[in-house]
């Protein structure tokens, strides 16, 4: 349960700056939009993740490893072969309801989509609907551990460092094919582990060779800062650097950084557009290309400046593609991309088996704000991550929650990068227990404990609905994804 009080504006620390990125300084400043007091709830922690002395977090996950079990498969890439136990009282029987019209997310915190996806179909809310599965799966057994990767003796001292033992499926299987210098497109459920996966191999390929440079593309300002922190903790003390290139950030101390020289160019697609265009970033001595969240990155919004940067690229090179889904599409799109990948799946199943997923009916935009300020007020939420369709819907709910009391904050592509920065870790140091976001914050982001993720919109298709409630239900432990419709 989320309790609230009403007092000034709180101060939080902030992000922390850092060295060797060009982000501009973090300033400190208020965490939230208003302040209120949380409830101290059971086998709550600040953070279960553990830190270097740089001050970079990284998930520790469980047993000693970068990940969880689950089933995998294996093949080159040709050859790719609820509810809480029943209805919930915000509403009556659930049933097909008509998808109606209205706004976009609308102008106040009731609107939102009412289905449908990018080409104007309607998702079939029954696959919103599913129980959290309690059998156990059978614990997926290693063929390695991180010992018997041939790392360079530095990244092996990092690895120790951490305790890990054991690499997750998918790093398992990736991690070999990477080292031996193959194209990869390895796909995986959220939270398992992918960005260790091609940042491990790709790190040691460097530090035995200066000459190598890295390109790494993702879809959102966040995940690549969020790239970059991992790549300064398993790269500690090799003497390697990275630079994270996006939008809303000083370009000039940007230009400084790949000026410098680094091995590592960790950015969104129009930042490193600019780069381009602005003859700073030279891509054609770049001989490895990472496409983190690969089926958004080729996406039509995407497409033509894929084309462009990865054209730009040494001819021979290797290409990684890593995400949690695959469409038939952009499986035909990637082979333009690829030479001859090695496949690897290691999803189970579209949504993890450990989060609970279930709809909210409504019946009004009253009765919407008024069902999520009740659902707000149980004992079983505690941390929640609250999904909007339009920009303009997360600054109207937020105000609206913020007006009710509680500890809440927004962020959206509008929002200045250092103030989208401060609001997540603020988030993830629980300074605030309620974020609300558009998709921005749907890809990729490894945020610890949110308990819940509510779907206010319905998201515009299933690959959404998938990334956004793949923020709740990390590292094994259970989640609940409510979608209002």
């Amino acid at each position: 349960m989320i309790q609230k009080r009403n007092f000034a504006r709180s101060s939080s620390g902030g992000a922390r700056p850092v060295s060797r990125v060009a982000r501009g300084n973090k300033s400190a400043s208020s965490a939230s939009s208003t302040s209120f007091k949380k409830k101290s709830f059971s086998g709550a922690r600040t953070s279960t993740s553990a830190r270097t002395s740089s001050g970079v977090k990284t998930s520790s996950g469980s047993g000693r490893s970068f990940g969880s079990s689950t089933h995998s498969s294996h093949s080159s890439f040709p050859r790719r072969e609820s509810s809480f136990g029943g209805s919930r009282s915000f509403g009556g029987r659930f049933g097909q309801r008509n998808s109606g019209g209205g706004s976009r997310g609308g102008s106040s915190f009731g609107g939102g989509r009412r289905g449908g996806g990018r080409s104007g179909g309607r998702i079939d809310f029954s696959r919103f609907i599913k129980k959290a599965e309690k059998v156990e799966e059978k614990e997926y057994v290693s063929k390695h551990t991180f010992s018997d990767f041939p790392f360079h003796a530095q990244i092996q001292k990092n690895i120790a460092k951490k305790g890990y033992i054991h690499p997750r499926p998918i790093q398992d299987q990736a991690i070999p094919s990477v080292l031996e210098g193959k194209d990869v497109f390895g796909l995986a459920n959220t939270g398992t582990g992918k960005t260790a996966a091609f940042l491990l191999p790709l790190i040691d390929k460097v530090i035995k060779d200066k000459s190598e440079k890295v390109l790494v593309l993702a879809p959102t300002r966040e995940l690549a800062i969020q790239i970059e922190e991992e790549l300064r903790t398993l790269a500690s003390a090799s003497g390697l650097y990275g630079v994270v290139v996006v939008g809303g950030l000083p370009i000039m101390k940007q230009i400084r950084e790949v000026e410098r020289g680094v091995s590592f160019v960790i950015g969104t697609p129009g930042r490193v557009m600019d780069l381009i265009k602005r003859k700073v970033l030279d891509l054609s001595t770049y001989k490895n290309v990472v496409l983190d969240e690969a089926d958004r990155m080729l996406d039509m919004g995407f497409r033509d400046d894929m084309v462009t940067i990865i054209g730009k690229t040494a001819p021979e090179r290797q290409t990684l593609f890593f995400s949690a889904t695959l469409s038939a599409e952009i499986k035909k799109l990637s082979v333009d991309f690829l030479k001859n990948p090695v496949f690897i799946s290691v999803v189970s199943g579209e949504t993890a088996k450990n989060i609970d997923q279930d709809v909210v009916r409504t019946k009004s935009k009253e009765d919407k704000i008024e069902k999520l300020h009740e659902l707000l007020n149980e004992e079983k939420i505690s941390k929640v991550l609250i999904f909007r369709e339009m920009k303009h819907s997360v600054d109207d709910l937020a105000k609206e929650l913020s007006g009710r009391g509680f500890k809440v904050g927004g962020i959206h592509g509008d929002k200045r990068s250092r103030e989208r920065i401060r609001i997540l870790e603020s988030f993830k140091k629980d300074h605030i227990t309620i974020l609300i976001a558009t998709d921005v914050a749907a890809r990729g982001l490894d945020i610890p404990d949110v308990s819940h993720v509510i779907n206010y919109d319905i998201p515009q298709n299933y690959e959404t609905y998938v990334h956004r409630i793949g923020r709740t239900g990390r590292s094994g432990k259970k989640g609940v994804a409510l979608t209002f419709i």
